[in-house]
């Protein structure tokens, strides 16, 4: 025997205990020690431990045997190797021993599938919103029979499987003895009737497909990646059951020289050295148009200026983010004549940059 604990002690009943005590301690500890259920590295040996005991003391003969010899008594009477114990699904035990508590219900009916759709919007359409038509391939709710599925001025049949409660009791045989369990109707799947005048257009299914257009409403300052519910506009359910929803995915698609920064608007602005040295006002171009930038003299690549209320509006709330400008110094990589000589004469009037 793998071990020499005492059934007793292992089931945790008394020895006077009766065979309802037996049953119920094993179920107990069972559920709780089911290597499917319980990972820790000694589970599946004190699971064996478990079945070892129920299987000798849920015995009349073999406990009395045991009650009187102890465990010399296993050459005559429980020599059954446990160690050859295998574990199935977690549902095996439950459906197998369990009987009752694993009974299977009527299925109720399940509202439609939902639907999942990715679209495409411009950073101005996903900052101020918009308006998108969607064309989406669904089922609907058959217009002959309204989802139903049986023919008109007809109603389903109550199952003669399971006599309308979606359940069939089946009795099946284990290692523990022989057990009921319940298990879904095979016939009717759980719903409890069935379709016996199916309705000629869509052939007793109570779906057909559409094509519906519809318009989605984007709200402003939605982002790249984010998701919107369209609430019941997916495919419908069965039965006539309420319809799925929609799932819309929105992807951003690149600017050709702004940058989102959460609610913030990024823009390089690109000025000669002349301007940047005297100083100008330049045309700065913002998600609704165009504003005057105020470039003081002496500016310097990588100068940050900040146009307030220039960004995005918020999603979740009142107000926009700003748009922030960065300035580059451009050099010009070509120059006339003129251009040279008047910078040849504008060095020698200047020093040199001083060195730390």
């Amino acid at each position: 025997m793998p071990t020499e604990r005492d059934y007793y002690e292992t089931l945790g009943v008394g020895r006077n205990a009766s065979d309802e005590e037996i049953k119920g301690a094993f179920r107990k500890l069972a559920f709780k020690f089911h290597p499917d259920r319980n990972h820790e590295r000694k589970a599946e040996e004190k699971f064996k431990e478990i079945n070892e005991a129920y299987e000798v003391l849920s015995d009349q003969d073999k406990r009395a045997a045991y009650d009187r010899f102890g465990h010399s008594a296993n050459g005559d009477f429980f020599s059954q190797n446990f160690d050859g114990v295998t574990f199935g699904g977690l549902g095996d035990i439950f459906n197998a021993f369990f009987g009752e508590a694993a009974t299977a219900t009527r299925q109720a009916p399940q509202r439609g599938t939902d639907l999942h759709r990715n679209i495409s919007l411009t950073l101005e359409e996903a900052a101020f919103g918009t308006e998108k038509e969607i064309s989406v391939e669904r089922t609907e709710h058959c217009s002959l029979c309204r989802g139903i599925g049986s023919a008109p001025n007809t109603q389903p049949s109550r199952c003669p499987t399971c006599n309308g409660r979606g359940q069939v009791r089946r009795m099946q045989q284990s290692i523990f003895g022989r057990f009921s369990n319940i298990a879904t109707c095979p016939q009717c799947r759980g719903e409890g009737r069935i379709i016996t005048n199916p309705c000629p257009q869509c052939r007793g299914t109570g779906k057909e497909k559409h094509r519906p257009t519809i318009m989605a409403k984007i709200p402003a300052g939605i982002d790249d990646s984010s998701r919107l519910r369209l609430s019941g506009e997916g495919s419908a359910g069965a039965n006539g059951t309420p319809h799925g929803d929609l799932y819309l995915t929105i992807s951003v698609k690149q600017h050709e020289f702004f940058k989102r920064d959460d609610d913030d608007i990024l823009y390089e602005l690109q000025i000669n050295f002349t301007q940047a040295a005297l100083g100008t006002q330049a045309d700065v171009p913002t998600l609704e148009d165009k504003t005057k930038l105020k470039i003081p003299a002496g500016s310097q690549t990588g100068e940050v200026f900040r146009l307030k209320h220039k960004g995005i509006p918020h999603l979740q709330g009142r107000g926009r983010g700003d748009q922030f400008v960065t300035l580059r110094v451009v050099t010009p990589d070509s120059l006339t004549a003129q251009q040279r000589h008047l910078l040849e004469e504008l060095a020698k009037t200047m020093d040199s940059p001083k060195r730390d």
